[in-house]
């Protein structure tokens, strides 16, 4: 995708160029960065591929979560500088680039970001804190100056661990937010949300919502009055939505849902004009399809279903206008997430840009206040990723950055779906990454590879057709790479997630052991040089993998993986608000958390196992894998163990990232070598 105009599309005539805009890149004074934009795409050559490195692959994301001022001339976001994240905020429009970063202490890491208007910027941070003998993530909001660069702490003074989520900004010369905070769990009735009217620019607050018994979230409409708080109560897993008319009336109960019984609650996604219609999304329990509506809450009756997703698809978020008051789009997630513009202009534009840049996939990533000027993302699943500016008065489009440097938007490894029949007929959909140079284009193979059957964490998640830095690491370290969707994946609606109720550990592990067996049968994997590797639930089913199937792995690795499935709940109980809640998701995965664990079936193992955890990992404890360690050592198993002090569990950190990656293919050398790795 490198200079030259790109096919027209009705009204908009798509043009790329990498002039005009002054570079994100050379805005952050990066030399590599520099020459790549200024230049035609590195190279896309298989041979190219294989002088890749870990250092290559561990680089993070040039920016996350881009977003664009009011008037389209600034983009603020989250900058890999020096190996780890920073908020900056650079000019692209109007002259000379500039640039200005925000230095944040030690420990303290840029989470989340927003424009309040053309002057400031809302920051999100997070920071661990011990509590009780354990490390929690707490969150603080700051207000950051577009012009000095410097920031004034938003509600500081409250001790809770939530004081970041924004309902509402001003976008004019008020320089106003609605921020939620609350105080301390050992201060009562205090604990839980108030919601504070800050100024960003001086930091200055008043109530304007008090803290209600049991209300853990609140909802403001598009002229700043909330109008909306949601109680839950987890001994009965009761969930009640409060409402007011207006923003000065008494607060009325609308509804319960109870969560046992998966009901929906009709929580507000936007708030029409007048704040008594909203926008709900209805997901449902799987009998029928995802859909959004418009509800009326003075009289609690729908008034018209404004989209429904198509089957076996559900809705995930909405994308409402920049004043918060209409409905733009609607997000799905799947194998291959999806925009869908409600907006028709917008749906246009998105139409342009599918035609023009054929085989990418294009994102709108953020709009300006008057919808002229936004960020696109150009992505496909066996390249990094590109962010460019567009502009509808010119219709081109002006590259402003790789998301990594060093990768370009080069074609790397080929990815692609792929559908397999599970032991007992269910259909599972896997990503399949394969090296660079396996397959020539009649589709003739190259002799069976050694592989790696990577599981996703959560388990409630999905791998999907977009970059992914793991497989296309190791797909360059020459392994064939199977990424499945076993039952109780999202993406492929509420009957299959609901496969995996009592199965984790069963046929959810059998799902995962079919996808070998299926790349095996297909020419593409040597079943006697197979490896397992995951993360997180990911982790969970590598390591329970060598201890139920211990014949099948030639070798697992867990990184912040779950060794004891009880231990894991017991902490969600003791330690969440809605403990109870998380806990009844997990007891119903499984009837026998012993039984399950790999905690307790160490003596099984047979291979070698290589455990990664971060010490500043907020979800799974470290001691999971301490403790695994532990047992394998005490048996006289093979173990290995990478402790990183400052890892968080997803891999923010630049370091972090190279340690993991260097750690995984030294493992694999050892136990499990490709034919590359020998000489």
């Amino acid at each position: 995708m490198g200079g030259g105009v790109m096919k027209s599309a009705g009204k908009y005539a798509l043009a790329m160029g990498a002039g005009v805009v002054g570079y994100l890149a050379l805005a952050m004074a990066n030399p590599a960065m520099a020459q790549t934009a200024s230049g035609s795409n590195p190279g896309s050559a298989s041979a190219e591929v294989r002088k890749l490195s870990a250092q290559d692959y561990a680089t993070i994301p040039f920016v996350e979560q881009p977003d664009l001022s009011p008037n389209g001339e600034w983009v603020a976001g989250l900058f890999g500088v020096n190996g780890t994240r920073q908020m900056c905020m650079i000019k692209i429009l109007g002259g000379e680039s500039v640039r200005k970063c925000l230095g944040l202490p030690d420990g303290m890491t840029a989470s989340g970001i927003q424009w309040v208007n053309d002057d400031y910027v809302v920051l999100s941070v997070t920071q661990q804190q011990p509590i009780e003998g354990r490390f929690i993530y707490v969150s603080r909001a700051l207000g950051v100056s577009r012009e000095t660069g410097k920031f004034v702490k938003l509600k500081w003074d409250l001790l809770g661990q939530n004081v970041s989520r924004v309902l509402w900004v001003s976008r004019d010369a008020r320089n106003e937010i609605l921020l939620s905070g609350s105080n301390s769990i050992y201060q009562g009735e205090e604990f839980y949300p108030a919601i504070y009217r800050v100024n960003v620019a001086n930091g200055k607050s008043n109530f304007e919502q008090r803290h209600s018994h049991n209300v853990l979230w609140w909802n403001a409409d598009g002229q700043g009055q909330v109008r909306t708080g949601v109680t839950y109560d987890d001994d009965r897993r009761l969930f009640q939505m409060y409402y007011r008319p207006n923003g000065t009336d008494t607060l009325q109960r609308l509804e319960r849902a109870d969560a046992r019984k998966r009901e929906d609650l009709t929580d507000p996604e936007i708030f029409l004009p007048g704040g008594n219609h909203v926008i709900v999304i209805r997901n449902g329990d799987g009998k029928e399809p995802s859909a959004l509506w418009e509800v009326d809450l003075v009289n609690h009756s729908d008034v018209a279903k404004v989209y429904e997703a198509p089957a076996g698809r559900r809705i995930a978020y909405t994308i409402p206008a920049p004043d918060g008051t209409s409905l733009l789009g609607v997000g799905l997630r799947g194998v291959q997430d999806e925009t869908v513009w409600l907006d028709p202009e917008l749906a246009k534009i998105q139409e342009a840009f599918d035609k023009a840049a054929v085989g990418r996939h294009v994102r709108i990533v953020s709009i300006n206040a008057n919808r002229q000027r936004m960020l696109v993302s150009l992505d496909r699943p066996d390249a990094p990723s590109a962010l460019y500016f567009f502009d509808t008065t010119e219709g081109s489009l002006h590259r402003l950055a790789y998301q990594y440097e060093k990768l370009g938007m080069g074609v790397l490894s080929p990815v692609r779906a792929v559908r397999y029949k599970a032991r007992d007929g269910l259909e599972i959909e896997a990503i399949l990454t394969l090296p660079a140079g396996f397959e020539d284009e009649g589709g003739k193979k190259g002799k069976p590879l050694p592989f790696i059957v990577l599981p996703h964490g959560g388990p409630w998640a999905h791998d999907g057709l977009s970059f992914d830095y793991w497989p296309q690491f190791l797909a360059n370290l020459g392994y064939g790479v199977i990424q499945p969707n076993f039952r109780g994946s999202t993406g492929y609606g509420e009957d299959f997630e609901r496969k995996g109720e009592g199965q984790m550990g069963l046929a959810m592990q059998d799902d995962v052991n079919d996808a070998l067996a299926w790349a095996v049968k297909e020419g593409l994997a040597d079943g006697k040089r197979a490896c397992i590797m995951g993360a997180s639930y990911g982790g969970y089913a590598a390591m329970w993998g060598l201890a139920r199937d211990a014949d099948l792995w030639r070798c697992g690795i867990s990184i912040a993986g779950v060794a004891s499935l009880r231990r894991e709940v017991n902490d969600m109980d003791d330690n969440y608000l809605m403990g109870g809640l998380y806990s009844d998701q997990w007891k119903a995965m499984t009837p026998d958390f012993a039984a399950v664990s790999p905690a307790n079936k160490v003596d099984r193992i047979k291979a070698p196992l290589l455990l990664v955890h971060g010490k500043m990992d907020e979800r799974v404890a470290y001691g999971q894998s301490t403790n695994m360690a532990d047992k394998m050592r005490a048996a006289g198993k093979q173990v290995e163990f990478l402790s990183l002090p400052k890892a968080d569990h997803y891999y923010t950190r630049e370091p972090d990232r190279l340690a993991l990656l260097q750690s995984i293919e030294a493992f694999l050398k050892k136990h499990n070598p490709s034919d590359s790795m020998v000489p």
